[in-house]
């Protein structure tokens, strides 16, 4: 081979270890990009050239070349921000961004994104981060009385990934469906509507207040501070998100002829009533007697000796035809799929919406913490007519009063203790609309919008990407990788699933190099590079002997 080949094996040496400080200057400059995975080079031996030996045929190496440049995907450090759309992964897997109208995509873990003009969650290039649109679910369905409706489970994603673009800068209102009134009526309270009558046989206890309600009354209040025991109030809302104020007034029940018979048991009426004015079902526009406009549902509730609520019943007008004043009329209220009684009040004069049963009804189910497991009632009195006309002289005949035909009664259930009336706890779910007002995203890549009306909305599900082979990858630069035939091609999904890391809002991932190790692989390399360059000159030392013997 000669003393020339020498020279070359020292000059590959010089070569790849200039190569080898190249990465590690590349590595040292990038110590504060975000996203950045440093690399390592990796040296093998070149080619050996055989030789003859005294033994047979030996090999001598004709130096050394790069065998790899890997990059190092191990996880950065992360950097809390003050801004929600900073995003890092903590884990595996890459954010998918892509350039406007083009199909191509790049991945890439540096996660400083931000909204462009047009609403686009965007990287420093304007690449749009792709995630799935997530599916909104609608809650008005707990009232409407269907029997299927899918529960929620998690985040439920629809279509593919797309550009994430925040577009829905506004919530949209929700009609009241539920309405919770879990209240303590006093076992003290005086029986303020009796219902009593000239002839004790037309007495009516059981309707004292529906017969009492007059919304055409001289001073406009159906009825007044007198006439019932205790009233609690509420505002809902309409499809519309206009605010109104639904009104339950409840009394006791006296029946001085049956008491000692009635097994220690207390019977209360109600009455669930809205504004007359803004009770607008289509029946009450012909209707000559409009006395009783306003009232949604009217019924009884009984509690055991304990006070504790036992039973109840309720009635609505379930036909738009009918003459909505006559008591006779007002027939058991149906229940919705969760078993609680409904009624409907039709705010904004809606078509076929007058009725629990209307095609286009908003219906407000109405909880005192008792359900129904059932679809029906019990007890033999179906109308407020035959309520009004009960005989109660016997105490068998409170037991025709019709009740809910198998009970559950919830840990909070509205009671009838002697500790004064009160309204334990209330709530309804209906809302107006409301403006976004600031988005979050979770540690699954959710993007939520927070509103002024209290809606939480979830929008897009940030998608990530993971490969077989991410020393594959292609960098592109600008913290952009791009998939290869050798990488395979993306896995993508939800973040905390299929092995994919979680995201970190208000966070940056970090460069991962390690300057204490880049700074100890420079000195190797210097090290390597300066004991080649002695090969070089010790071999010119060697040469220039030889050529000193033709002298």
């Amino acid at each position: 081979m000669g003393l020339s080949a020498s020279m070359y094996s020292g000059t590959s040496g010089l070569k790849v270890h200039g190569e080898a400080m190249t990465v590690i200057g590349n590595n040292i400059s990038n110590v504060s990009t975000l996203g950045y995975k440093g690399s390592s080079m990796y040296f093998e031996d070149a080619l050996s050239q055989e030789v003859t030996t005294a033994s047979g045929v030996g090999q001598v190496g004709r130096g050394v070349s790069v065998g790899a440049v890997m990059a190092d995907f191990a996880q950065g450090s992360l950097e809390t921000t003050t801004s929600a759309t900073d995003l890092a992964i903590g884990g595996n897997g890459f954010f998918i961004v892509s350039p406007a109208g083009e199909e191509v995509n790049y991945y890439t873990r540096a996660g400083n994104f931000t909204f462009d003009e047009d609403g686009y969650l965007v990287d420093s290039h304007g690449y749009r981060l792709q995630g799935w649109a997530v599916q909104q679910t609608d809650s008005s369905v707990a009232a409407t009385g269907d029997a299927t409706s899918a529960a929620a489970t998690g985040v439920k994603t629809t279509g593919v990934p797309q550009d994430i673009k925040l577009e829905n800068f506004q919530s949209p209102p929700q009609a009241t469906s539920h309405v919770d009134m879990i209240v303590n009526v006093d076992s003290q309270s005086e029986d303020r509507t009796t219902g009593e009558a000239a002839d004790p046989a037309d007495d009516a206890p059981f309707t004292g207040l529906f017969d009492t309600y007059d919304a055409d009354s001289v001073d406009g209040v159906a009825l007044g501070d007198t006439t019932y025991a205790y009233q609690t109030t509420i505002k809902v809302y309409d499809e519309n998100g206009s605010s109104h104020t639904l009104t339950i007034y409840m009394d006791p029940v006296e029946y001085d002829d049956v008491t000692a018979n009635a097994g220690g048991k207390r019977y209360w009426e109600y009455v669930v009533a809205v504004p007359a004015a803004e009770d607008n079902r289509e029946f009450w526009t012909t209707a000559s007697d409009t006395s009783k406009r306003g009232i949604l549902m009217a019924g009884t509730l009984t509690f055991n000796a304990a006070g504790e609520l036992e039973n109840m019943s309720g009635y609505t007008v379930n036909d738009a035809t009918v003459d909505p004043a006559d008591p006779a009329n007002w027939v058991p209220a149906n229940f919705s799929q969760n078993g609680y009684p409904i009624c409907t009040a039709n705010f904004l004069g809606a078509t076929d919406a007058s009725t629990t049963t209307s095609t286009q009804a908003s219906n407000i189910e109405i909880n005192f913490g008792l359900r129904n497991k059932s679809t029906s009632w019990s007890g033999s009195v179906d109308s407020l007519q035959e309520l009004q006309d009960l005989d109660v002289t016997t105490s068998a005949s409170l037991g025709t009063i019709n009740g809910l035909a198998s009970t559950e009664i919830s840990a909070l259930a509205t009671t009838n203790y002697s500790t004064g009336s009160t309204t334990i706890f209330q709530s309804q779910d209906g809302y107006t609309a409301g403006f976004l007002q600031n988005i979050s995203v979770d540690r699954d890549g959710v993007i939520t919008g927070n509103y002024s009306n209290g809606q939480v909305l979830q929008l897009f599900a940030v998608t990530l990407a993971t490969f077989n082979n991410n020393y594959a990858l292609y960098r592109e630069g600008g913290n952009l990788f791009s998939e290869t035939r050798s990488s395979g091609p993306p896995i993508t999904g939800l973040a905390n699933t299929g092995g994919k890391g979680s995201i970190a809002s208000n966070s940056l991932e970090q460069s991962n190099v390690d300057l204490a190790t880049e700074f100890v692989k420079m000195i190797t390399t210097e090290k390597g590079f300066q004991a080649n360059s002695k090969t070089i000159t010790t071999v010119d030392g060697m040469l220039t002997t030889l050529i000193q013997l033709k002298r």
